[in-house]
Protein backbone atom coordinates (compact mmCIF):
# COMPACT_ATOMS: atom_id res chain seq x y z
CA UNK A 1 0.00 0.00 0.00
CA UNK A 2 0.89 3.21 -0.86
CA UNK A 3 2.69 5.87 1.94
CA UNK A 4 0.02 8.57 2.77
CA UNK A 5 0.88 12.14 4.15
CA UNK A 6 -0.81 11.34 7.12
CA UNK A 7 1.50 8.15 8.13
CA UNK A 8 3.84 10.18 7.60
CA UNK A 9 2.24 12.91 9.88
CA UNK A 10 1.52 10.33 12.21
CA UNK A 11 5.04 8.32 12.40
CA UNK A 12 6.56 11.96 13.09
CA UNK A 13 3.71 13.04 15.78
CA UNK A 14 2.54 15.97 14.04
CA UNK A 15 -0.13 16.98 11.96
CA UNK A 16 -0.93 16.56 8.29
CA UNK A 17 -0.56 20.16 8.05
CA UNK A 18 2.86 20.56 9.34
CA UNK A 19 4.31 17.72 7.50
CA UNK A 20 2.67 19.54 4.07
CA UNK A 21 4.75 22.86 5.04
CA UNK A 22 7.65 20.79 5.86
CA UNK A 23 7.37 19.32 1.95
CA UNK A 24 6.93 22.27 0.55
CA UNK A 25 9.48 24.69 2.38
CA UNK A 26 6.49 26.76 3.85
CA UNK A 27 6.05 29.10 7.21
CA UNK A 28 8.06 28.66 10.22
CA UNK A 29 8.99 25.77 11.46
CA UNK A 30 11.70 24.59 13.92
CA UNK A 31 14.90 22.61 13.30
CA UNK A 32 13.40 19.50 15.60
CA UNK A 33 9.94 19.31 13.67
CA UNK A 34 12.02 19.07 10.19
CA UNK A 35 14.05 16.50 11.46
CA UNK A 36 10.93 14.85 12.87
CA UNK A 37 9.58 14.94 9.32
CA UNK A 38 12.19 13.91 7.33
CA UNK A 39 13.25 10.91 9.01
CA UNK A 40 9.62 10.10 9.37
CA UNK A 41 9.83 10.33 5.25
CA UNK A 42 13.15 8.49 5.08
CA UNK A 43 11.91 5.29 7.24
CA UNK A 44 8.72 5.35 5.19
CA UNK A 45 10.40 5.54 2.04
CA UNK A 46 7.24 8.48 1.33
CA UNK A 47 7.81 10.54 -1.88
CA UNK A 48 5.64 13.45 -2.31
CA UNK A 49 3.10 14.18 -4.73
CA UNK A 50 5.22 16.90 -7.33
CA UNK A 51 1.53 16.90 -9.30
CA UNK A 52 -0.31 18.41 -5.74
CA UNK A 53 2.72 20.29 -5.34
CA UNK A 54 2.95 22.17 -8.55
CA UNK A 55 -1.24 22.25 -8.12
CA UNK A 56 -0.28 24.98 -5.14
CA UNK A 57 2.07 27.42 -7.55
CA UNK A 58 4.93 25.21 -6.84
CA UNK A 59 7.22 24.68 -10.43
CA UNK A 60 7.69 20.91 -11.33
CA UNK A 61 11.03 21.14 -11.98
CA UNK A 62 10.40 18.84 -14.72
CA UNK A 63 11.50 19.41 -18.50
CA UNK A 64 10.75 17.51 -21.42
CA UNK A 65 13.42 16.61 -24.16
CA UNK A 66 11.53 15.29 -27.42
CA UNK A 67 14.34 13.92 -29.81
CA UNK A 68 14.60 11.14 -33.06
CA UNK A 69 16.43 9.04 -31.35
CA UNK A 70 18.68 7.86 -28.58
CA UNK A 71 20.69 4.95 -30.14
CA UNK A 72 22.31 7.83 -32.83
CA UNK A 73 25.41 8.80 -31.04
CA UNK A 74 24.75 12.28 -31.46
CA UNK A 75 21.58 12.80 -30.28
CA UNK A 76 22.83 10.12 -27.18
CA UNK A 77 25.46 12.78 -26.68
CA UNK A 78 23.27 15.83 -26.40
CA UNK A 79 20.73 14.38 -24.53
CA UNK A 80 23.29 13.18 -21.89
CA UNK A 81 24.49 16.70 -21.50
CA UNK A 82 21.53 18.55 -21.73
CA UNK A 83 20.47 16.29 -19.01
CA UNK A 84 23.70 16.98 -16.85
CA UNK A 85 23.13 20.71 -17.61
CA UNK A 86 19.43 20.48 -16.57
CA UNK A 87 20.52 18.74 -13.22
CA UNK A 88 22.82 21.22 -12.24
CA UNK A 89 19.57 23.67 -12.15
CA UNK A 90 17.97 21.29 -10.01
CA UNK A 91 15.32 20.43 -13.06
CA UNK A 92 14.95 16.76 -13.97
CA UNK A 93 13.98 15.90 -17.46
CA UNK A 94 11.21 13.31 -18.92
CA UNK A 95 12.93 11.80 -22.27
CA UNK A 96 10.92 10.81 -25.15
CA UNK A 97 12.41 8.98 -28.02
CA UNK A 98 9.95 10.27 -30.74
CA UNK A 99 11.64 8.43 -33.95
CA UNK A 100 9.68 9.19 -37.37
CA UNK A 101 6.03 8.43 -35.86
CA UNK A 102 3.97 11.63 -35.92
CA UNK A 103 1.25 9.78 -33.54
CA UNK A 104 4.37 8.87 -31.76
CA UNK A 105 5.11 12.45 -30.69
CA UNK A 106 1.53 14.01 -29.99
CA UNK A 107 1.17 11.06 -27.43
CA UNK A 108 4.32 12.36 -25.64
CA UNK A 109 3.12 15.85 -26.21
CA UNK A 110 0.26 14.83 -24.57
CA UNK A 111 1.94 13.14 -21.29
CA UNK A 112 4.01 15.79 -21.08
CA UNK A 113 1.21 18.24 -20.77
CA UNK A 114 -0.19 15.99 -18.37
CA UNK A 115 3.06 15.78 -15.94
CA UNK A 116 2.82 19.77 -16.15
CA UNK A 117 6.41 20.06 -17.20
CA UNK A 118 7.98 23.91 -16.98
CA UNK A 119 9.28 23.98 -20.85
CA UNK A 120 10.28 21.70 -23.85
CA UNK A 121 13.51 21.22 -25.88
CA UNK A 122 12.36 20.01 -28.92
CA UNK A 123 14.06 18.03 -31.55
CA UNK A 124 12.32 15.68 -33.06
CA UNK A 125 10.71 16.32 -36.65
CA UNK A 126 7.68 15.00 -37.03
CA UNK A 127 5.09 17.46 -35.69
CA UNK A 128 4.16 20.73 -37.84
CA UNK A 129 4.98 24.16 -36.51
CA UNK A 130 1.35 24.70 -35.02
CA UNK A 131 0.96 22.17 -33.08
CA UNK A 132 3.99 23.38 -30.78
CA UNK A 133 2.24 27.11 -30.91
CA UNK A 134 -0.49 25.50 -29.21
CA UNK A 135 0.93 23.96 -26.75
CA UNK A 136 1.18 27.43 -24.59
CA UNK A 137 4.70 26.46 -22.62
CA UNK A 138 7.98 27.75 -23.34
CA UNK A 139 9.72 25.75 -25.85
CA UNK A 140 13.43 26.20 -27.49
CA UNK A 141 14.07 23.73 -31.02
CA UNK A 142 16.98 21.70 -31.71
CA UNK A 143 17.59 22.12 -35.67
CA UNK A 144 13.96 22.83 -36.58
CA UNK A 145 12.56 26.12 -37.17
CA UNK A 146 9.19 26.28 -35.57
CA UNK A 147 8.13 29.61 -35.38
CA UNK A 148 9.48 32.76 -35.15
CA UNK A 149 8.85 33.16 -31.50
CA UNK A 150 10.71 29.86 -30.74
CA UNK A 151 14.61 30.30 -30.36
CA UNK A 152 16.42 27.79 -32.14
CA UNK A 153 19.81 26.32 -31.51
CA UNK A 154 22.28 24.58 -34.30
CA UNK A 155 25.98 24.21 -35.09
CA UNK A 156 27.00 26.51 -37.88
CA UNK A 157 25.58 23.74 -40.75
CA UNK A 158 26.90 25.90 -43.69
CA UNK A 159 30.43 26.65 -42.17
CA UNK A 160 31.14 22.53 -41.95
CA UNK A 161 30.15 21.44 -44.64
CA UNK A 162 32.49 23.85 -46.67
CA UNK A 163 35.13 23.04 -44.34
CA UNK A 164 34.67 19.66 -45.28
CA UNK A 165 34.51 20.14 -49.22
CA UNK A 166 38.08 22.12 -49.19
CA UNK A 167 39.65 19.83 -46.69
CA UNK A 168 38.75 17.06 -49.71
CA UNK A 169 40.25 19.79 -52.33
CA UNK A 170 43.17 20.20 -50.58
CA UNK A 171 43.51 16.24 -50.52
CA UNK A 172 43.65 16.06 -54.19
CA UNK A 173 40.10 15.05 -54.81
CA UNK A 174 37.90 16.33 -58.17
CA UNK A 175 35.29 14.31 -58.00
CA UNK A 176 33.36 14.93 -55.02
CA UNK A 177 29.50 13.44 -54.08
CA UNK A 178 27.76 14.66 -51.54
CA UNK A 179 25.87 12.30 -49.37
CA UNK A 180 22.59 13.31 -47.44
CA UNK A 181 19.23 14.54 -48.07
CA UNK A 182 18.77 16.34 -51.18
CA UNK A 183 15.47 17.33 -49.63
CA UNK A 184 14.51 20.61 -48.31
CA UNK A 185 12.35 21.22 -44.88
CA UNK A 186 13.41 25.23 -44.08
CA UNK A 187 15.50 24.17 -41.10
CA UNK A 188 19.00 24.39 -40.26
CA UNK A 189 20.45 21.46 -41.65
CA UNK A 190 18.96 22.66 -45.00
CA UNK A 191 22.33 24.82 -44.87
CA UNK A 192 24.62 21.35 -45.08
CA UNK A 193 23.62 21.14 -49.19
CA UNK A 194 23.59 24.75 -49.76
CA UNK A 195 27.34 24.84 -48.45
CA UNK A 196 28.20 22.29 -50.57
CA UNK A 197 26.53 23.53 -53.86
CA UNK A 198 28.31 26.83 -53.11
CA UNK A 199 31.44 25.70 -52.49
CA UNK A 200 31.25 23.22 -55.70
CA UNK A 201 30.09 25.95 -57.93
CA UNK A 202 32.77 28.45 -56.76
CA UNK A 203 35.66 26.42 -57.48
CA UNK A 204 34.17 25.98 -61.07
CA UNK A 205 33.72 21.87 -60.34
CA UNK A 206 30.16 19.77 -61.14
CA UNK A 207 28.19 18.99 -58.25
CA UNK A 208 27.07 15.46 -57.78
CA UNK A 209 24.26 14.60 -55.44
CA UNK A 210 23.26 11.45 -53.74
CA UNK A 211 20.17 11.67 -51.84
CA UNK A 212 19.89 9.51 -48.42
CA UNK A 213 17.60 10.45 -45.93
CA UNK A 214 18.37 10.46 -41.54
CA UNK A 215 15.29 7.94 -41.57
CA UNK A 216 16.39 5.24 -43.89
CA UNK A 217 18.07 2.22 -42.71
CA UNK A 218 21.46 1.31 -42.87
CA UNK A 219 20.67 -1.24 -45.11
CA UNK A 220 19.19 1.08 -47.90
CA UNK A 221 22.40 3.24 -47.43
CA UNK A 222 24.61 0.81 -48.34
CA UNK A 223 22.75 0.01 -51.33
CA UNK A 224 22.59 3.30 -52.34
CA UNK A 225 26.41 3.76 -51.15
CA UNK A 226 27.32 0.86 -53.07
CA UNK A 227 25.37 2.17 -56.50
CA UNK A 228 27.57 5.50 -55.62
CA UNK A 229 30.62 3.87 -55.11
CA UNK A 230 30.55 1.24 -58.67
CA UNK A 231 28.92 3.72 -60.96
CA UNK A 232 30.36 6.54 -60.37
CA UNK A 233 33.62 6.49 -59.68
CA UNK A 234 33.77 9.71 -56.69
CA UNK A 235 37.30 10.32 -55.66
CA UNK A 236 35.91 12.55 -52.60
CA UNK A 237 32.47 11.86 -50.77
CA UNK A 238 31.21 14.61 -47.95
CA UNK A 239 29.12 12.82 -45.59
CA UNK A 240 26.00 14.35 -43.44
CA UNK A 241 26.53 12.62 -40.39
CA UNK A 242 29.58 9.98 -39.46
CA UNK A 243 27.19 7.12 -39.27
CA UNK A 244 26.87 7.11 -42.71
CA UNK A 245 30.80 8.22 -43.54
CA UNK A 246 31.48 5.03 -41.74
CA UNK A 247 29.13 2.86 -43.70
CA UNK A 248 31.11 4.51 -47.05
CA UNK A 249 34.05 3.26 -45.53
CA UNK A 250 32.03 -0.40 -44.94
CA UNK A 251 31.20 -0.65 -48.47
CA UNK A 252 34.79 0.72 -49.82
CA UNK A 253 36.55 -2.21 -47.99
CA UNK A 254 33.91 -5.09 -49.31
CA UNK A 255 34.81 -3.67 -52.80
CA UNK A 256 38.18 -3.28 -52.15
CA UNK A 257 38.75 0.58 -52.94
CA UNK A 258 41.43 1.60 -50.75
CA UNK A 259 40.76 4.70 -48.55
CA UNK A 260 42.37 7.49 -48.55
CA UNK A 261 44.78 6.61 -51.62
CA UNK A 262 41.29 6.22 -54.11
CA UNK A 263 38.67 7.67 -52.18
CA UNK A 264 38.60 10.17 -49.25
CA UNK A 265 35.51 11.05 -46.69
CA UNK A 266 34.52 13.23 -44.09
CA UNK A 267 31.61 13.12 -41.72
CA UNK A 268 29.60 15.52 -40.15
CA UNK A 269 29.38 15.62 -36.13
CA UNK A 270 32.11 14.43 -34.39
CA UNK A 271 31.27 12.54 -31.42
CA UNK A 272 33.12 11.00 -28.60
CA UNK A 273 32.15 7.60 -29.32
CA UNK A 274 33.32 8.07 -32.70
CA UNK A 275 36.37 9.77 -32.04
CA UNK A 276 36.71 7.16 -29.60
CA UNK A 277 36.18 4.10 -32.11
CA UNK A 278 36.96 5.43 -35.28
CA UNK A 279 39.48 7.87 -35.03
CA UNK A 280 40.42 7.66 -38.57
CA UNK A 281 37.53 9.06 -40.24
CA UNK A 282 37.75 12.89 -40.81
CA UNK A 283 35.13 14.68 -39.59
CA UNK A 284 33.45 18.17 -38.58
CA UNK A 285 32.71 18.30 -35.14
CA UNK A 286 29.54 20.28 -33.78
CA UNK A 287 30.36 21.74 -30.05
CA UNK A 288 27.27 19.39 -28.33
CA UNK A 289 28.22 20.65 -24.91
CA UNK A 290 28.42 24.16 -25.86
CA UNK A 291 24.83 23.41 -27.66
CA UNK A 292 23.26 21.80 -24.81
CA UNK A 293 24.54 24.61 -22.56
CA UNK A 294 23.08 26.82 -24.34
CA UNK A 295 19.62 25.10 -25.01
CA UNK A 296 19.36 24.75 -21.21
CA UNK A 297 20.41 28.57 -20.67
CA UNK A 298 17.52 29.73 -23.47
CA UNK A 299 15.11 27.69 -21.79
CA UNK A 300 14.99 28.65 -18.61
CA UNK A 301 14.88 32.56 -19.50
CA UNK A 302 11.90 31.53 -21.57
CA UNK A 303 10.62 29.54 -18.38
CA UNK A 304 11.60 32.71 -15.74
CA UNK A 305 10.14 35.08 -17.99
CA UNK A 306 8.03 33.80 -20.57
CA UNK A 307 6.29 36.98 -21.77
CA UNK A 308 9.67 38.69 -22.55
CA UNK A 309 10.27 39.06 -25.98
CA UNK A 310 13.02 37.10 -27.97
CA UNK A 311 16.17 39.05 -28.53
CA UNK A 312 17.09 36.50 -30.97
CA UNK A 313 16.09 34.15 -32.99
CA UNK A 314 18.97 31.71 -34.43
CA UNK A 315 21.89 30.52 -32.21
CA UNK A 316 24.48 29.18 -34.45
CA UNK A 317 27.72 27.74 -33.04
CA UNK A 318 30.88 27.29 -35.00
CA UNK A 319 32.14 23.96 -36.10
CA UNK A 320 35.74 22.50 -36.39
CA UNK A 321 37.21 20.05 -38.59
CA UNK A 322 38.74 16.98 -37.17
CA UNK A 323 41.08 15.61 -39.74
CA UNK A 324 42.38 11.81 -39.53
CA UNK A 325 42.87 9.48 -42.10
CA UNK A 326 40.61 8.95 -44.24
CA UNK A 327 41.17 12.34 -45.77
CA UNK A 328 45.00 12.21 -45.49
Amino acid sequence: MAVKLTDVAKKAGVSATTVSRVINNYGYLSEATKKKVFAAMRELNYQPNSLARSLQGKKMKLIGVIFPSIANPFFAELIQDIEAELFKKNYKIILCNAGKDKEKEREYIKMLLANQVDGIIAGAHNLGIDEYQRLGLPIVSFDRELSDNIPIVSCDNYQGIQLAVHDLIQAGCTNIYFLGNKLTKGNPTDKRLKAYLDTIKSLKMTPHLCSVAFSDSPVLKKMTIHKMLTHDHPDGVVCTDDLTAILVLQEAVELGIQVPKDLKVTGFDGTKEIQTYHSELSTIAQPISDMAILLVKLLLERINDPQKPLSQHQYQLPVRLIKSKTTA
